[in-house]
């Protein structure tokens, strides 16, 4: 058996992509999509058309109407593969704004809605901030999910558990890229591996926290860089895993043991903690790396939900 198919044993694949013509071949319950995701699709011949269907559909509206029709589309696309859950991300322009954050999910999932997909196919993706978890928080309480993304500090995943977040995407990549610049040529690649990886850490510590306290919302490790990445995280809810590293443990058959266990975590020694928004806003300043990358990752995704605009303007 290959480890691809070991690992589905103990944890739920995802499939990180907007290209759903290659999704079959890995059979994943869900897929997540984000606008770099979609942007490299739309660039394909594969996918073009599709981008110029949906905007001639909906000449005269205003642009960002018309991205949420785009992103949708690709989303009932996905949902056609993949027998579970798509999740569709907000405008990473709107991170610092809960209100705007709240009405564009709300347009997104009337969208799928009108479409005839039901709430429990789609999670909506918002980015970790304070108004974004806030954003996401009112939106639970109205039955729509949510999946929050660019989430890379301990303190971010507490307030995500205690509002009642669906599914959190830590990022174990990009953890590991920034602990990697930071040392430089002291960096020690074989003694940084597996569950040394400071991004394998950060999610095994949430993923401990979580079970220990009988948290609901959903771990899903994500942005991987590796297959040791993945493999020091079996066990966990939910991975996340690009195509490419889909394909590597699928061609890949040494034994696969489990790494994560909730058991053991509900035994462990872990205190419960609180933050409120000023615990919350000092205890992420105090984390370079997680202020570093948060606004990093919201600047890059601001960056393509502007080429999208572009490209749909152009048309």
């Amino acid at each position: 058996m290959n480890q691809l198919d070991q690992l589905k044993s103990f944890t739920t694949v995802v499939a990180d992509t907007g290209n759903f013509k290659q999704l079959a071949q890995f059979a994943p319950r869900d897929a997540t999509t984000n606008p770099s995701l979609i942007l490299k699709a739309l660039q394909s011949p594969d996918y073009a058309h599709l981008l110029e269907e949906v905007v001639a559909a909906h000449k005269g509206k205003a642009i960002d109407a018309v991205v949420d029709e785009v992103l949708v589309r690709f989303g009932l696309e996905i949902l056609k593969v993949v027998p579970g859950r798509v999740s569709t991300e907000v405008d990473a322009r709107l991170s610092f704004d809960r209100a705007g954050s709240v009405a564009r999910a709300k347009r997104i999932m009337a969208l799928y809605e009108k479409a005839g997909i039901g709430r429990d196919r789609v999670l909506i993706k918002l980015a970790s901030t304070w108004e974004g978890i806030q954003a996401a928080a009112e939106l639970e309480r109205e039955g729509i999910h949510c999946n929050l993304t660019l989430l890379f500090s301990f303190c971010q995943a507490v307030v995500c558990g205690a509002n009642g977040i669906q599914l959190i995407s830590p990022f174990v990549g990009r953890i590991y890229d920034w602990y990697k610049k930071s040392a430089g040529s002291s960096w020690d690649e074989a003694a940084m591996a597996g569950v040394n990886d400071p991004g394998v850490k950060s999610v095994a510590q949430i993923y401990s926290y979580y079970k220990k306290h009988g948290i609901k919302t959903e771990v899903m490790g994500a942005s991987f860089r590796n297959i040791g990445q993945i493999q020091a995280l079996a066990g966990c809810d939910l991975l996340t895993i690009s195509p490419d590293l889909l394909a590597q443990l699928q061609a890949n058959e040494a034994p696969l043991a489990r790494a994560l266990d909730a058991g053991a975590a509900r035994d462990a020694d872990i205190p419960a903690v609180s933050f409120d928004e000023a615990g919350f806003r000092f205890a992420l300043n105090q984390d370079a790396m997680a202020t570093e990358k948060l606004a990093e990752g919201i600047r890059l995704f601001a960056i393509d939900a502007g080429k999208l605009d572009q490209m749909i303007v152009s048309l």
